[in-house]
C-alpha cells in the first residue's frame, strides 16, 4: 500500500499518454485537409494533444521512476489545468444561459432570434472573417440541399435543425406579396432563392448557428465538470505519490530536515534562566 499511489498515477498517465497520440495525429491530419471546417479546428486539437502528452509524460516518469522534480512539475501544471477547466466551465454556463428557440404556431420546428443570445456570442458571430468561415462550413456540409425536395406539407409535419431553420428558409412570418406594405422582419428581404445565397446572411442563420454552439457548449460543460472531479482525485493521489518519493529519498515526507539543533537557541537561554 505504501507505493500504491505511485502505481495508480503512473498507470493513469500511461493511458492519457497513449490517448494524446491520436489527438495529435487528428490535428496533423486536419492540417493537411483542404476542408475549411476541419482546418478551423486543427490548432486547438494540436495544442490540447501536446499539453496532454507533456503532462502525462512528466507524471509517468515522476511516479514510476521516482523523479521528484518531474512529479512536482506534473502537479503544478495539473493545478493550472484544473483551474483553467473550472474557469472555462463557469464561463460556458454564463455565456450559454440565454438563448433557445421560439415555437412556430402550426409547425414542429422552432425559429431562433439573434437578440436572444448573450452579447459575447453575438459579437463573436458578427465578426466578418469568423462568419465567412462558418458560412463556408455550412455550404460545404450541404445542409440546405437536403430540404430542396421538401413540399409545403413537409415543412408543417417535419422538424428542422437550428441551422436548417435559420439558414435554409426565410422566417415563417414573411409574406411575399407585391401588394403587401406591412413592415416585416429584415431577414425577409435578405432571403434569396439562389442555392449559394438562401438566408446565409440572415440574422436567423447566425442565431441558428449560435443555438448549435449553445447546445454543444452546454454538453461540453457537463463533461468538463466530470473531468474536473476526476482530475482533482488524480491530483490528490499525485500529492501522495510525491510525498512517497520525498520520504524514500530523504526520510521525510516534505523534503530534507534542515534543522541542525533539537532545541532552538532561545530555548537554551530559557533553560539557563
Amino acid at each position: 500500500m505504501y507505493h500504491f499511489s505511485n502505481t495508480v498515477v503512473g498507470f493513469l498517465n500511461l493511458l492519457t499518454l497513449l490517448a494524446s497520440i491520436p489527438i495529435i495525429g487528428g490535428g496533423l491530419w486536419m492540417a493537411r485537409s483542404s476542408t475549411t471546417c476541419e482546418s478551423f479546428l486543427q490548432t486547438p486539437l494540436l495544442v490540447l494533444g501536446f499539453i496532454v502528452f507533456v503532462i502525462s509524460l512528466a507524471g509517468f516518469i515522476g511516479a514510476c521512476f521516482h523523479v521528484a522534480w518531474a512529479l512536482w512539475f506534473y502537479l503544478v501544471v495539473m493545478l493550472f489545468v484544473i483551474a483553467a477547466l473550472m474557469g472555462v466551465t463557469i464561463f460556458g454556463f454564463v455565456v450559454t444561459s440565454p438563448g433557445g428557440g421560439v415555437q412556430v404556431p402550426g409547425r414542429v420546428y422552432k425559429e431562433y432570434h439573434l437578440q436572444d443570445y448573450s452579447s459575447w456570442l453575438r459579437n463573436r458571430i458578427k465578426e466578418p472573417e469568423y462568419w465567412r468561415t462558418i458560412r463556408s462550413c455550412i455550404l460545404g456540409s450541404k445542409t440546405c440541399s437536403k430540404l430542396a425536395s421538401w413540399t409545403p406539407i413537409d415543412y408543417v409535419q417535419r422538424d428542422l435543425s437550428p441551422i436548417q431553420s435559420g439558414c435554409c428558409k426565410p422566417p415563417t412570418s414573411c409574406i411575399y406579396d407585391m401588394a403587401t406594405m406591412v413592415a416585416q422582419d429584415p431577414d425577409c428581404y435578405r432571403w434569396n432563392n439562389a442555392p449559394t445565397m438562401l438566408c446565409y446572411e440572415c440574422d436567423s442563420c447566425k442565431a441558428g448557428v449560435l443555438e448549435d454552439v449553445r447546445r454543444d457548449w452546454r454538453r461540453l460543460s457537463v463533461v468538463n465538470i466530470v473531468i474536473v472531479i476526476f482530475l482533482i482525485g488524480i491530483y490528490s493521489i499525485g500529492c501522495c505519490a510525491f510525498q512517497n518519493i520525498q520520504w524514500a529519498q530523504t526520510g521525510f515526507p516534505y523534503g530534507p530536515n534542515w534543522m541542525t539543533k533539537v532545541r532552538p537557541t532561545w530555548d537554551n537561554y530559557w533553560w539557563r534562566w
